[in-house]
């Protein structure tokens, strides 16, 4: 996208969200490992965790060349409006939050599932407003 003429915005929160989602699976395994966590999954909630996943490959063949996990903008570009995104804005984000909460609670990791679902609202609370304003002011004349 970058070669079409794309650039970022919300660079400077991007290494928060990766330092977070990777302390999520740091936090999960050490609680697993070590905690009063199970080490088999509840294979109901191992269903919803794979419906996630066929979720997701929605988002992302909806998405094609456009998906990202930066913000990337590309000016003069439609919003893509197919699949999950003619429903709400941010399926992805849905996904990763229910993710978020349904991996640990898989294994009974509570203290996972609660600490980073609160971590991962609030890093959106930054992020979602980020990218709404500038696909806005991006998509502005079409």
């Amino acid at each position: 996208m970058r070669a079409k003429g794309a650039y970022e915005v919300g660079a400077s929160h991007y290494p928060y969200m990766i330092m977070l989602h990777s302390s999520f699976f740091v936090s999960l395994i050490i609680e697993v490992m070590y905690g009063n966590a199970i080490q088999t999954p509840d294979y109901l909630l191992l269903i919803v965790f794979l419906g996630l996943q066929l979720m997701r490959i929605w988002c992302l063949m909806s998405l094609g060349s456009f998906w990202n996990t930066k913000i990337l903008i590309l000016p003069g570009a439609t919003l893509v409006k197919k699949g999950p995104y003619a429903f709400i804005p941010h399926p992805n984000y849905v996904i990763v939050c229910l993710e978020i909460l349904v991996i640990p609670l898989m294994f009974q990791a509570y203290f996972t599932a609660l600490c980073f679902t609160i971590l991962n609202a609030w890093m959106l609370t930054v992020r979602i407003p980020i990218e709404g304003k500038a696909l806005k002011e991006a998509t502005k004349s079409l």
